[in-house]
């Protein structure tokens, strides 16, 4: 695979009978834009594409079937195994192109990958997600027309039916809907009619294994989902001394044969995790670097967290705000960027009660709930102008994390025991047994969240319900009405806030 940015991290692109079409770009993703116009039969195409390298591998063309892709794939060895001997690929799109010559819509079953993909075929128009919708794609259509795109804000303002099958409406954005993930949908640009094809669902079959299959399985499909992301590049792990951040730490530096990684770990003037990153740093001979952010300058960016990754989830939000700060600082270069972000979804690893029976209900739950609430986006890395991918959430690595039966994920009294156990030889054993820790926790973002209301008059019974109204501003403003973060006032947005609190409690 391709180990620098991908050839596109995003776009915008319509497909119409219109020969005028006319599109606002609007990305919070930061990266150079190329603009492509083509005619194709009677249909017009209308392409930004949002991009860190050359984009050409990203725009794939044949007959009268274009597939524009933003994001990578990551089993592309196996997809070759799939077409004629000799075929050469020129990226990823060319690749995808190739395979629906052969199996259709059912292509999309086959990839692996982080990925959002628009593809027309005469009069059809087809969108898809990756397994998991980890790049999210936005859609608006209307007899004569389909418009998508990456972020959400392109598309405000556009004239779209809504009521998609196989996506859901956008707060705020009249006629904007979101792909669902594991989905294709596919439009008939002239009448409007759509089909939806799924490609994948969470597991919901659970597997009984001895226990050192079981931790054989996760640390091969783990170490295949790292080398897949990091190739011959030096990339930069994201580690805050948990299990999970180190575990992807640790196999990044084996994937590099010798060579030296960057890893690096952000904390607050109030919370940081500092020591348990270090230890790890040092117990793998990473360059690492700390950042301290003051916890001002972190609430000072939950605009640019909205804008980045378009919910208004109170808990998402507060996991991502010290995410989105870190990005911002990380580097002045593009990077590309491994996290372990998402490993406790279907490892349940922030259930904290030790019964088996609410430990899978609670994976169930968040299995059958992730989809979204846009946690993986890479807008969020992208407004610093890197590309994050997420090992915990490759397509193999999920299937396994999620299958394995509860006592797997909770035993001898430890919790993701079966995580734990697969990296023991390869990271410090305070590391291994080191209780879970939240990232809005170990950097303080939801107290701080929670004092910048409380100080502002808020009862501590309606944090949550005020927590949720500032975030719908700031969507609508930043997101639904085109404001640049930087141009609002979160004081002020608190202030306002805060004062329909009080008139409701009196």
């Amino acid at each position: 695979m391709t180990t620098t940015l991908p050839a596109a991290t995003g776009f915008l692109a319509a497909a119409s009978q219109d020969t005028e079409i006319a599109l606002r770009p609007t990305f919070a993703a930061q990266g150079s834009r190329t603009v492509v116009r083509e005619n194709r039969g009677r249909q017009h195409l209308h392409i930004v594409l949002l991009h860190g390298a050359a984009p050409d591998g990203s725009l794939a063309r044949r007959g009268d079937t274009a597939v524009l892709l933003a994001g990578e794939l990551y089993n592309q060895a196996d997809l070759h195994s799939l077409l004629p001997d000799g075929f050469g690929a020129s990226g990823d799109a060319d690749l995808v192109l190739a395979l629906l010559d052969s199996y259709g819509v059912h292509a999309f079953r086959l990839l692996n990958g982080r990925f959002a993909v628009f593809a027309v075929a005469g009069n059809r128009a087809l969108l898809a997600t990756d397994h998991a919708g980890t790049v999210p794609l936005y859609v608006t259509a209307r007899p004569g027309q389909v418009t998508a795109a990456t972020e959400a804000k392109s598309l405000a303002g556009t004239s779209g039916t809504g009521g998609l099958a196989g996506t859901r409406p956008m707060y705020a954005l009249p006629g904007v809907c979101q792909l669902k993930a594991g989905v294709v949908l596919e439009i008939d640009i002239v009448g409007g009619m759509t089909d939806v094809h799924h490609t994948w669902k969470p597991p919901l079959g659970r597997r009984i294994l001895p226990e050192a299959d079981a931790t054989d399985l996760v640390r091969d499909a783990l170490r295949r989902g790292v080398r897949a992301r990091t190739g011959t590049d030096t990339p930069l792990v994201v580690i805050s001394g948990g299990i999970d951040s180190s575990s992807i730490a640790a196999l990044a530096v084996e994937a590099a044969d010798g060579r030296t990684i960057d890893t690096l770990a952000m904390g607050t003037e109030r919370h940081n995790e500092f020591p348990e990153a270090g230890l790890v740093a040092n117990h793998l001979s990473t360059r690492h670097r700390e950042i301290v952010v003051s916890t001002a300058d972190l609430l000072a960016r939950l605009p640019h967290t909205v804008w980045a990754a378009e919910t208004t989830n109170v808990d998402i939000v507060e996991y991502l705000l010290p995410l989105t700060v870190l990005y911002l600082r990380a580097d002045e270069t593009s990077r590309r960027i491994l996290t372990g972000y998402g490993a406790d979804i279907p490892l349940g690893g922030m259930h904290r009660e030790g019964r088996l029976h609410a430990l899978e209900t609670a994976v169930s739950h968040d299995m059958a709930t992730f989809d979204g609430l846009n946690e993986m986006t890479p807008v969020l890395s992208a407004v610093g102008g890197h590309w994050s991918t997420h090992p915990f959430w490759d397509r193999e690595v999920l299937d396994a994390l999620t299958s394995l039966e509860a006592g797997l994920k909770h035993r001898h009294g430890r919790d993701k025991w079966v995580l734990r156990t697969a990296m023991a030889d390869f990271l410090p054993h305070p590391t291994v047994i080191r209780p879970k820790l939240g990232v809005h926790e170990g950097s303080g973002t939801t107290a701080a969240f929670s004092a910048l209301l409380v100080d502002a008059g808020v009862p501590a019974s309606h944090l949550r319900h005020a927590k949720h109204l500032v975030l719908q501003t700031l969507f609508r403003r930043v997101v639904a009405n085109g404001e640049h973060p930087d141009a609002v006032d979160l004081a002020d947005v608190v202030d306002k806030v805060a004062g329909r609190q009080s008139q409701s409690v009196s």
